[in-house]
């Protein structure tokens, strides 16, 4: 055992591996993977080793293409064959939702270059003559899709590493992780002690146990999957040709060809099981070695009578091997890549339900991340620090959350939908006031959001299209921008930055000027060092060495964890989380002033209190931080209150506002506002992919400041390299359904962008969108055409905001 590496990676599975072969190629070669049997001896060892292009995320995407360009040229690099089977894949779609899904699947794929076609019920038996077809509306086939052998694989990218310097010390187990003063880590194992600059949990089923020495509570439930394979079947027998992998929802099954007979995968629908080891004293023992669990096929037999239906030649045939082991499975399906949250230089890479899919990809950013500071891709939704401290892996929320995932495996995921399972966790004072108004609740980190309020008492029928909830929308945008809407906004994120070197620090953090008077409000993006928008935050100076610091929810232990990471040695500063302290009312609209004036005794005339300032003040008795500002493009402040008054406020504001025509809006309205108005959004607009240049925020870079990431950013404006890409707005011309996100654009024949999120703007009439283009192509005015489910619509570029372009209302 060496005594120090630059990194230790724990774990042999296809995460762990594919994070040490890819830190090789980044040039980290000191570096050691440690596991306690032999490579993929865990969960890795008994996938089925399938490789799908087609996935509903254009990021993932992007990390299920590595795995295939890897797994087709890996053995010419290492000469061990990683057992390609580029074979193609169908998947199925059975209803109208599947057919939109796979439109705009079709379109995403086409942004990254990987083949893909929509086909008809002939083409399908063409390519695979045993299906029964007559129940599916369209087949989805991507011709690059294949399978693997999970053993190979993991093998071939350990040799790619060894070959590079990187080391592998199998049947070793690690014992115990402790951080030492300097942020290295003292990695204790049977053989040893090695002291590392860098930890990566890449521990699979185990990774909650090796999380627990660290003090870390990882969000991964392990659960029972399994296949079989058929005896030899006459009818594959006879075929001289690879059958393709076969995805069906009805069955919610996998089927591939497996020699001469089939290998059907279900993923049952109900009654999925946590693994049973999880239950033991511990967690799940380290001294299991390519464990199977006993065949429970009763569980799966609803869904393997299907599977008969769809192919009908193996229901006489005999079952050859059943294979029940568990994949590790996250509250919401992703896998963990990235840093842990609260802790430095601890990096996770784990949790994923296809790790042979995902491994490559996910060890080639997490490379990056680790060595640059930052990927070429937005990993938001890989990220770990995405899930809220109600995750903990033993918990009702991470099981029912996994097991739901399990169920809805091959469920086509439609916009707005946000499932039931493990909720209500964290729900704000009015919830219950906000549920009788008719609230339809969105969960977000945890928290219960109002989507859009149904006065009839409707739900909502989600859809790719408009949904019934388009009209109720309409009425809340119209109460707003004609009246005053209230809107609980707890949901987001709260920090207080205190301190003599507050200012300094938070000059340094940010890109735009900080407030030099208390009262004074900024919006501001936080930098990596190459430029990439790692944040966006509003602080606002309460005092000379006090500011109160506000994000998006899902960003806050990110954003936490950056500002505290970032304070350096002797500086006199403080950063504590308020999130969970302090409630929010949004009041918006041009009635909003003479709704709060009857609440307070504060001057809230423009003179007094200005447009994108704040002040402690009153409001019915209770004490707030009263920032003037809108995310709307109204009039409007934010009361960020104590949470436990916040019922007595919310009372108030509603007796107040009512015979004002107070309206209640949820994050539907608020998104089409603020789209309509042309403010960009983190997560979206805004990413680490892209620098204040491209997203067009020149007017919140102050380059007479010293930031992180200034050079990077000076840079890309003075444009040393030519810009790839700039954000444009534009209106679509949509028919029954607007952008979303990753709509590919085109002027004739040529790709020139994708979009980012789009709306139809309810106060304009107008359907709206952001997108991302060839600067060549990005003149207002100029005629482009998006692909919105499968049809070109046109396009163009506005100068301005669709609504208030002149921005009076905020202002009033």
């Amino acid at each position: 055992m060496r005594e120090s590496a630059q990194v230790v990676v724990i774990g042999g599975g296809a995460q762990g591996v594919g994070a040490l072969y890819y830190l090789a190629k980044e040039g980290w070669t000191e570096t050691v993977l440690v596991e306690k049997g032999e490579l993929t001896s865990g969960s890795t060892w008994h996938a089925a080793g399938l490789i799908p292009n087609f996935i509903g995320s254009l990021n993932m995407a992007k990390v299920h293409k590595e795995a295939i360009d890897l797994y087709k040229q890996i053995e010419e690099e290492t000469g061990l064959n990683p057992g390609w089977h580029g074979c193609g894949a169908i998947r199925l779609a059975l209803t109208d939702d599947e057919v939109d899904w796979f439109h705009h699947v079709n379109g995403m794929l086409d942004l990254l270059g990987v083949e893909s076609h929509l086909i008809g019920q002939d083409e399908i038996l063409e390519k695979h003559p045993l299906l029964r077809v007559d129940d599916v509306k369209l087949g989805f086939w991507t011709p690059d899709d294949g399978w693997t052998d999970p053993t190979g694989c993991t093998n071939a990218m350990a040799r790619g590493a060894r070959q590079l310097g990187a080391e592998i010390a199998r049947h070793t187990l690690v014992t115990d992780t402790n951080q030492l003063p300097d942020g290295r880590w003292e990695v204790v194992t049977d053989k040893g002690t090695i002291i590392a600059d860098h930890v990566v949990n890449a521990a699979g089923c185990y990774a909650p146990r090796v999380g627990a020495m660290a003090g870390l509570e990882v969000p991964i439930v392990s659960v029972d999957h399994q296949y079989l394979i058929t005896e030899p079947l006459d009818e594959v027998k006879a075929l001289d040709f690879d059958l393709p992998v076969i995805r069906d929802p009805r069955a919610s099954c996998y089927y591939r060809r497996e020699i001469d007979g089939i290998l059907i995968g279900p993923y049952e629908k109900e009654g999925a099981k946590v693994y049973a080891k999880e239950h033991e004293p511990g967690g799940i023992p380290w001294d299991l070695h390519f464990y199977l669990n006993p065949p429970d096929l009763d569980v799966l037999a609803p869904w393997l009578e299907l599977s008969m239906e769809r192919i009908p030649c193996w229901s006489e045939a005999g079952i050859k091997q059943v294979v029940n082991g568990p994949i590790t499975h996250t509250p919401d399906g992703g896998y963990l890549m990235g840093p842990a949250p609260g802790l430095r230089n601890y990096w996770m890479a784990a949790g994923a339900s296809i790790g042979i899919t995902q491994g490559p990809g996910a060890g080639k950013y997490l490379a990056q991340w680790m060595v640059h500071g930052q990927t070429e891709i937005n990993v938001a939704e890989m990220d770990p620090r995405r899930f809220g401290d109600h995750c903990g892996p033993k918990g009702r929320y991470a099981i029912e959350k996994a097991i739901d995932e399990f169920h809805e495996m091959y469920q086509v995921r439609k916009p707005g939908e946000t499932r039931f399972a493990g909720r209500p966790q964290k729900t704000s004072p009015i919830y219950d006031k906000l549920a009788d108004r008719g609230a339809r609740f969105q969960e977000i980190f945890g928290w219960e959001r109002p989507q859009y309020f149904a006065t009839d008492g409707s739900t909502e029928n989600h859809s790719f299209r408009r949904s019934n909830a388009f009209d109720f929308v309409a009425a809340e945008c119209r109460g707003v921008r004609g009246a005053v809407g209230v809107a609980d906004l707890t949901a987001f994120s709260k920090f207080e930055v205190s301190g003599t070197d507050a200012a300094a620090f938070l000059e340094r953090m940010t890109a735009n000027k900080v407030p030099t008077k208390p009262g004074g409000m900024r919006l501001a993006h936080m930098l990596t060092e190459l430029g990439g928008i790692e944040g966006e935050i509003t602080m606002t100076r309460l005092a000379d060495d006090r500011f109160y610091v506000n994000s998006g929810i899902t960003a806050q232990f990110h954003d936490r964890d950056w500002l505290q990471f970032h304070v350096l040695d002797g500086e006199d500063v403080t950063v504590t989380d308020v999130t969970d302290d302090l409630a929010i009312l949004g009041i918006s609209g041009p009635r909003s002033r003479d709704l709060l004036s009857q609440l307070t005794d504060v001057d809230l005339s423009a003179p007094a209190f200005r447009w994108l300032t704040g002040q402690e003040i009153d409001v019915a008795g209770v004490p707030c931080i009263a920032l003037r500002v809108s995310y709307v493009g109204e009039l409007g402040w934010e009361l960020h209150h104590p949470i436990e008054r916040m019922e007595e406020l919310y009372d108030a504001v509603v007796a107040a506002g009512e015979p004002l025509g107070l309206v209640h809006f949820g994050a539907y309205a608020m998104n089409t506002m603020r789209i309509e108005k042309a403010y960009k959004a983190h997560g979206s607009e805004m990413t680490t992919e892209i620098t204040p240049i491209e997203a067009g925020l020149d007017r919140f870079v102050s380059y007479d400041t010293e930031f992180i990431g200034k050079a990077a950013t000076m840079a890309r404006r003075d444009q040393a390299e030519p810009l790839e890409m700039t954000l444009v707005y534009a209106e679509v011309g949509a028919t029954d359904n607007d952008c979303r996100g990753n709509e590919p654009i085109y002027v004739g024949d040529r790709q020139v962008g994708l979009t980012t999120g789009g709306t139809y703007g309810h106060s304009v009439g107008k359907s709206l969108a952001f997108a991302y283009v060839d600067p060549d192509v990005s003149e207002a005015g100029t005629e482009l055409e998006v692909q919105l489910m499968g049809e070109r619509r046109p396009m163009c570029i506005l100068a301005d905001a669709a609504y208030d372009p002149t921005n009076e209302a905020p202002r009033a």
